[in-house]
């Protein structure tokens, strides 16, 4: 799916998009919003690549970062639902109306909290539930950071349609 296609289909829905990224570091964001009129689904990014961001700006619980790390699947889900409750609530939307999604793995060259380079985890949060998604990507940084958006328009589409 493009990013043009996701646009339209979430404004077909009626939906917000709230985004959390921390390896895709506003790589997801910048693709959607190349598309004109994105504006209108797009509230924004936050990204959140130093760890302890995870924590004070998305809400995820510091002791699941501690224990897990901050590439985990349980943390792209708070990383979503974080994202998707405190941009409604800032914007004053309605919580239904918005859709959250992060992005959360190691790009390299090094491995990260015991997960190896091309670990990638990617959540959407929004009034069906959340789903969280684990891709394993190769190539080196740029190329597991762009497959890591690529995907993450992917699942959003797959998580409205499926």
């Amino acid at each position: 799916m493009s990013a043009a296609n996701l646009l339209q289909l979430l404004e077909s829905k009626g939906l917000k998009l709230a985004i959390a990224e921390s390896l895709t570091g506003g790589l997801l964001c910048s693709e959607l919003v190349a598309v004109s009129g994105a504006s209108k689904v797009v509230l924004g990014s936050v990204v959140a690549y130093q760890t302890g961001l995870k924590a004070s700006n998305l809400g995820v619980n510091p002791q699941l970062l501690e224990s897990n790390g901050a590439v985990d699947p349980e943390v792209a889900v708070q990383m979503a639902e974080g994202v998707r409750s405190r941009m409604s609530l800032q914007l004053l939307l309605a919580t239904d109306t918005v859709l959250g999604v992060s992005t959360t793995g190691v790009a390299g060259p090094d491995e990260q909290d015991g997960k190896s380079v091309g670990t990638v985890f990617i959540a959407v949060a929004g009034k069906l539930g959340v789903k969280v998604w684990e891709e394993h990507f190769s190539g080196d940084r740029a190329s597991i950071r762009t497959q890591s958006v690529s995907s993450a328009i992917s699942h959003i589409g797959e998580y409205l349609t499926g």
